[in-house]
């Protein structure tokens, strides 16, 4: 039964077996935080506009009101005016540059996760090596069915999941077994003909 099955109904019967929700759910998760990353990036952004913007106003404003006064106030007064103006003016530079390394940060923060979802789907489904290896240690069938392949027994499965034939080979005779697992015989009747098969 198991050599009678189509290749193709195997191959996707051992897909199914896959549980790839996790990764699923990761990679999800991963583009909800890239999502949410490039929309409070540009919302800054567009923050850091409107302040600059006003700021710019404000300043204009101000130069206007300074010419005003440079007419009207004395020296003194137009100094005193004129430090205060360059006080705004560093402070406004401030948090301009503050708002572009906050905007460069983001940035490269955004590049991380970019590589990040990049590297996770180059692993695809399985994961990488370490992943798959854990895998197979906390899988127990795929532990079997390793000790069944070391003693040269492949053991195919139906399309619901269900072992039902194996195929013996035996190197020193050359010769190849097939053999259908019926449920009525027991446990102990294949495993003595497999190994009387084997040697």
């Amino acid at each position: 039964m198991l050599f009678d099955e189509d290749p193709a109904m195997l191959v996707q019967s051992t897909m199914a077996n896959f549980h790839i929700d996790t990764d699923k759910i990761a990679i999800g998760r991963i583009n909800e935080s890239l999502s949410t990353l490039q929309q409070a990036r540009d919302l800054r952004i567009r923050e850091a506009e409107s302040a600059l913007k006003k700021l710019s106003r404000n300043l204009s404003t101000m130069s206007q009101q300074h010419n005003e006064l440079v007419a009207s106030q004395s020296s003194t007064d137009h100094a005193s005016y004129i430090v205060e103006l360059d006080t705004q003016k560093f402070r406004i530079a401030k948090v301009a540059s503050d708002l572009e390394i906050e905007g460069e940060r983001l940035e490269q923060e955004l590049e991380g996760l970019k590589s990040r979802l990049h590297e996770l789907d180059v692993q695809g489904v399985e994961g990488d090596e370490l992943a798959r290896a854990k895998r197979e240690v906390d899988d127990p069938t795929i532990l079997k069915l390793k000790v069944y392949r070391s003693l040269g027994i492949d053991v195919e499965s139906d399309t619901v999941g269900n072992y039902n034939k194996a195929v013996i080979r035996n190197n020193q005779r050359g010769d190849v077994h097939v053999v259908n697992i019926d449920p009525k015989f027991s446990r102990f009747f294949y495993s003595n003909y497999f190994w009387q098969t084997m040697q």
